[in-house]
C-alpha cells in the first residue's frame, strides 16, 4: 500500500511532467540537504523522503505502479520503491502492474531482458567563492564510496572469470513466475533471484572484495566547473556513484554548489547588484565614481543633480553564461555627514536658504500636495 503521498512530498500535482518533478526535487534537495543542516534529524528524514519520492516519480514504470496503488489501495503489498521479488515468487501488486503495462519484467510471457540492479547515486556539495562560481574553476573532489573491485571487474568472482552457468535459469538470467490475481492467472518473466539476472553463479569468490563486487574506497578527482554556475546549478558525473556489485551499472555523482557571498556584489541569476555611497557634492555636481566589477573596478559617470537611490545599468557587465551575459546594476546613495561643526552648519543653512523651493522638484510637489489635502504650505523641511 502507498502509505506516503510522493506528490505531496515534492509539492507537485499528479499530472506533473518529468521536468516539473526534476525541478521540484532539486529545489527541495538543496533546501534540506544534510550539509546545510548538520545534526538536524528532521531535515535528514525530510531529505530521505524527498529522494525516495523522486526515485519513484522520476521512473515512468515505478510511477505507473505507484499511481495504480494510490487509486486501488489494498490490492497488493508491493512497494514500487523497493521493487522486485521475494523468495521464489513475485508480489501480487507487481504482477498486476506488469500484466497491465508490459512491466519491467519483460511483459506477459517474457522475452524482455531483465534489468540488473543499479548502484545508488551520490550527492556531494562543493563550496565556491563568489567569483569562482562566476568565472569558473577547477576543484578537487574527495569522497568515500563503494568502488567496483578492480581485481574482478565488479563481478565478485575471482579474476572476473570464476563462474558457472546458473542452475536455476540455465544461464538465461530469467525465470518465469506464475501468480493468481484479481485479473486471473498471469505468467511473468523476471530476473532470476539466484544469479540476479546475470545467468552466472560464482564458483570462487574474489579474495579482494569477498564476492561483493566492490570495495569501500576514497574517490578523488578534479572536476572542471564551468563559468556562471549558481546555487541552483548541479553537475552530473556518470558512473561515479555507488557500485552495484555483480557487474551491475554504478550510480551517478551529483555535484551541488554552496556559494559564499561577496563583500559588495549581490547576484540574481545573470545580473549583479551593488549599492555605492556618493558624496552630496558628487550627487549635485556630477562626476565619476569607481564601482566593483568581476575582474576589476569599473568607472561610472554620475550626471548632475542625481537623487539618492538612483539606479544605473551597466550593460554586459554581469555574469557570462552559455545563455548570455547579464548586467551590473549600481544604486547610488548620498552619504550624509555624521557630524558638522558650527561653521559648517551655518554655511549649510545659508546654502539651503539660497536655493529656491521651485528648483527642488520633489519638495515642490510635496508642498503642493500638503496644501491641496490639508490646506497647509511648507517652504523647506
Amino acid at each position: 500500500m502507498a502509505d506516503k503521498n510522493y506528490y505531496d512530498i515534492l509539492g507537485i500535482s499528479k499530472t506533473a511532467s518529468q521536468d516539473e518533478i526534476k525541478s521540484a526535487y532539486r529545489k527541495l534537495a538543496k533546501q534540506y540537504h544534510p550539509d546545510f543542516h548538520p545534526g538536524d534529524k528532521a531535515a535528514a528524514e525530510k531529505f530521505k523522503e524527498i529522494n525516495e519520492a523522486n526515485a519513484v516519480l522520476s521512473d515512468e514504470q515505478k510511477r505507473k505502479q505507484y499511481d495504480f496503488e494510490l487509486e486501488h489501495p489494498g490490492m497488493g503489498g508491493g512497494n514500487p520503491f523497493s521493487g522486485g521479488f521475494s523468495g521464489g515468487g513475485m508480489g501480487g501488486f507487481e504482477d498486476i502492474i506488469s500484466s497491465m503495462f508490459g512491466g519491467s519484467f519483460g511483459g506477459a510471457f517474457g522475452g524482455g531482458e531483465p534489468k540488473r540492479a543499479r548502484g545508488a547515486d551520490i550527492e556531494h556539495t562543493v563550496s565556491l567563492s563568489f567569483l569562482d562560481a562566476i568565472k569558473g574553476c577547477s576543484k578537487e573532489i574527495s569522497y568515500m564510496r563503494n568502488q567496483p573491485c578492480a581485481s574482478c571487474n565488479g563481478t565478485g568472482a575471482k579474476d572476473g572469470t570464476a563462474f558457472k552457468k546458473c542452475g536455476r535459469c540455465g544461464g538465461s538470467g530469467k525465470v518465469k513466475f506464475q501468480q493468481d490475481t484479481i485479473f486471473g492467472r498471469t505468467i511473468q518473466v523476471g530476473a532470476c533471484p539466484d544469479c540476479g539476472g546475470t545467468g552466472k553463479e560464482i564458483t570462487d569468490k574474489c579474495p579482494d572484495c569477498k564476492g561483493k563486487g566492490y570495495q569501500r574506497r576514497e574517490t578523488r578527482f578534479t572536476i572542471n566547473i564551468p563559468a556562471g554556475v549558481d546555487k541552483d546549478s548541479s553537475l552530473r558525473k556518470r558512473g561515479y556513484g555507488q557500485a552495484a556489485g555483480n557487474g551491475g551499472e554504478s550510480g551517478d555523482l551529483y555535484v551541488y554548489f554552496r556559494i559564499e557571498p561577496h563583500k559588495m556584489l549581490r547576484r540574481e541569476d545573470r545580473d549583479l547588484y551593488v549599492t555605492v555611497p556618493i558624496s552630496y557634492r558628487t550627487a549635485v555636481q556630477g562626476g565619476k565614481i569607481q564601482v566593483p566589477g568581476i575582474d576589476d573596478t569599473l568607472e561610472l559617470a554620475i550626471p548632475e543633480c542625481t537623487p539618492s537611490g538612483t539606479r544605473f545599468c551597466m550593460r554586459g557587465k554581469g555574469v557570462r553564461t552559455v545563455n548570455g551575459t547579464g548586467n551590473l546594476y549600481v544604486t547610488v546613495e548620498i552619504e550624509v555627514p555624521s557630524k558638522l561643526s558650527r561653521d559648517q552648519l551655518k554655511k549649510l543653512n545659508d546654502y539651503e536658504n539660497s536655493v529656491p523651493l521651485k528648483s527642488c522638484d520633489n519638495m515642490q510637489r510635496y508642498s503642493n500636495n500638503l496644501s491641496a489635502v490639508y490646506g497647509k504650505k511648507v517652504d523647506k523641511q
